[in-house]
């Protein structure tokens, strides 16, 4: 109630129907986030329920909200009444970088894809990897006991396959998202140690394929395995189609290997609440409290920061060093442009109608109406779509083998009455984005495409919040 009590006061020195005012807190686990400690959004009106120049008729049952207060509650302690009208009024300028679209196509994920096409740079500037930035300093991807359960699954299919001279002379592994290619190091070494001991020669017949989005990654991982450079091949290729790239391995592949990728791929966000569907819209802007140093950092105008930022997100630092010396002496300095930008990118967010889930698409192939069960479970309810996420994941099951199976390391949402509960995203981390998966979703589609989709609990560490999802040909 501490975090609450300056709202409330805040709401009676402000012009607004209380009685349409949607009030929701959270507690934003993400130290760096998109947020504002207070945040106003517009829930806009449905006009197909206006039967002419009166008032809008609302259905029996019907909330007519005008607009949502969100509360981060874990930074709202000591905020002030006038801090908090302040943001209620919008006080304060906002250099926008983007005008409102779905969250998918925001520039955040320009931002993102820079990032992993420029990692060296920032791991340079920054002084530390990106894994460091993650919970615990490491990837649970590293885990050997995990790499070995995993490929001790694969040999038992293998060896029944065997016996009944069935087993194909080519195996493949496919690992989306290889990273620094220390997974791929564990998962060979200990492929290749039990398979001494198992006798059955398959590491002789191995084909393992890197798959990665940015060739640098794809360069470090190369490296991390050379000793396994023979059972190798790396791809570049966009992990929401790898069909696109992999198609010649369509139902060749035993094992999809997957871990921290789903989080940190483009997403969009849909409500429901007081009985109506949305689509939450988003737009990017510079947080305003130091646009002006920023603005004067690069010897631009602050109106002229939104053109500078596209271009360097189009550019990258280092031909935007190149393409303007003056703004930027060298590569170092774009990226510490790159850095502060992105530190301090907020976007705002408003409710808008859907007319149906079925002229919404969830992916190109792929109608929102699949969206229906997950959205009429109960009360209201803001969750993601996982476009990206999806469309991955559905294009990855064309790989399969009727013997295969997908098996993914990220952070689950598994019951979707968690997403009423906790905060799931967007977060930062390092210059990329993060949300959690809507696991309910995936796996309601997994089943309408003859997979069973199991989760659990990541169970060679204590404590995390990685869930590992399986999926395989339903028995």
């Amino acid at each position: 109630m501490t975090s609450l009590a300056p709202v409330i006061e805040a709401l009676q020195e402000v012009s607004m129907d209380l009685g349409k005012v949607r009030l929701v807190c959270d507690w934003v686990q993400y130290k760096s986030n998109f947020r504002n400690v207070v945040d106003l959004r517009a829930i806009l009106p449905r006009p197909e329920l206006s039967a002419g120049p009166g008032p809008a008729v609302v259905p029996l049952g019907v909330r007519d909200d005008d607009v949502e207060i969100a509360v981060d509650v874990r930074r709202s302690p000591g905020m002030s009444v006038a801090q908090v009208a302040a943001a209620l009024r919008r006080e304060g300028s906002r250099i926008w970088l983007e005008d409102w679209g779905p969250g998918s196509r925001s520039c955040v994920w320009d931002f993102n894809t820079r990032y992993w096409k420029d990692l060296d740079l920032w791991e340079k500037s920054t002084g530390r990897g990106y894994e460091q930035a993650l919970p615990g300093g490491a990837s649970d991807a590293h885990n050997h006991d995990a790499a070995r359960e995993v490929i001790r699954d694969l040999f038992e299919v293998w060896d029944a396959l065997a016996d009944g001279d069935a087993l194909p002379e080519e195996l493949y592994v496919v690992e989306l998202g290889v990273g620094n290619g220390t997974q791929a190091k564990v998962f060979l070494d200990e492929f290749r140690a039990l398979d001494a001991g198992h006798g059955r020669d398959y590491y002789r017949r191995l084909h393992y394929m890197m798959c990665d989005y940015s060739p640098h990654v794809l360069d470090l991982a190369r490296e991390a395995v050379g000793e396994h450079q023979a059972r190798i091949s790396s791809f570049a290729l966009d992990a929401t189609a790898p069909c696109t790239t992999l198609g010649f391995l369509k139902y060749k592949v035993f094992l999809v290997y997957i871990s921290n990728v789903y989080d940190n791929l483009p997403t969009d966000e849909v409500a429901q609440l007081g009985g109506r569907t949305y689509c939450v819209q988003t737009r990017a802007y510079l947080d305003d409290t130091d646009v002006a140093g920023l603005a004067e950092s690069v010897g631009v105008a602050p109106d002229a920061l939104p053109a500078l930022v596209h271009k360097l997100l189009r550019l990258g630092p280092g031909l935007l060093a190149e393409a303007d010396p003056a703004r930027f002496a060298d590569v170092e300095a774009a990226v510490a442009f790159w850095r502060v930008a992105w530190d301090m990118v907020r976007l705002e967010e408003r409710y808008v109608p859907l007319t149906g889930l079925d002229l919404y698409s969830l992916t190109p192939a792929m109608s929102g109406e699949l969206l229906r069960p997950l959205l009429e479970s109960g009360a209201d309810i803001r969750m993601h779509v996982s476009n990206g996420a999806m469309a991955s994941f559905t294009d990855s099951l064309r790989l399969l083998h009727p013997f295969g199976r997908l098996v993914c390391h990220d952070l689950f949402v598994t019951d979707v009455h968690a997403y009423r509960a906790n905060f799931r995203g967007p977060g930062k981390y390092e210059g990329s984005v993060v949300n959690w998966v809507n696991g309910p979703l995936l796996a309601h589609v997994g089943r309408r495409n003859g997979f069973d989709v199991h989760y659990a609990p990541f169970s060679h560490r204590v404590g995390g919040n990685i869930i590992t999802m399986t999926a395989q040909v339903r028995d």
